[in-house]
């Protein structure tokens, strides 16, 4: 039996492996940035944390992570947590590291005190739309041709759920 994905707060010592990764698995299909170049920029910044990211672990290696924030600092949105960032290294897809971190994400919001979560996908991103809708997330909103990419428009789709307990998922 495949051993489960171990999931814990990132810390500062990650942030070399993360940009690591993150330049190993950048690709058309999710980035909306361009292709990393050197000399990088370091993985955590003054807007990218350590407390905001999960990471994962697989038989002993950092298998990806996930970036959780708010989406704004206003008063009238903090119930809300914003997915803005999921990796999952190539070697460890299909082995629900991607679909334990985002549950991961969703119990770490519920503890925040979130009632709402949202993220937003590229249209042609079908695996993760589907883990996304698998695990109750529904499309709230399409911007269609939002981004240019590699020659072609993008749409971008935003999706979100309900973290109540007492509410099923979207179908």
């Amino acid at each position: 039996m495949s051993a489960q994905p171990v999931i814990r707060a990132a810390t500062s010592g990650d942030g070399d492996a993360l940009g690591e990764l993150d330049r190993r698995t950048w690709s058309p299909a999710h980035a909306v940035t361009p292709r990393p170049q050197p000399p990088y920029d370091p993985f955590f910044d003054s807007t990218h944390r350590p407390w905001q990211f999960l990471v994962a672990e697989l038989d002993g290696k950092l298998a990806g992570y996930i970036r959780l924030v708010q989406p704004t600092r206003l008063a009238s949105n903090a119930h809300v947590r914003q997915i803005q960032g999921l990796v999952v290294d190539d070697w460890a897809r299909g082995r629900g590291v991607g679909r334990a971190l985002l549950r991961a994400a969703m119990e770490e919001a519920r503890r925040q005190g979130a009632s709402r979560i949202t993220l937003r996908v590229l249209g042609h991103n079908e695996p993760a739309r589907a883990l996304y809708a698998a695990e109750g997330f529904a499309v709230e909103g399409v911007l269609p041709g939002e981004f240019l990419l590699e020659g072609g428009y993008a749409d971008d789709v935003l999706m979100g759920r309900s973290l109540d307990p007492l509410t099923p998922p979207a179908p």
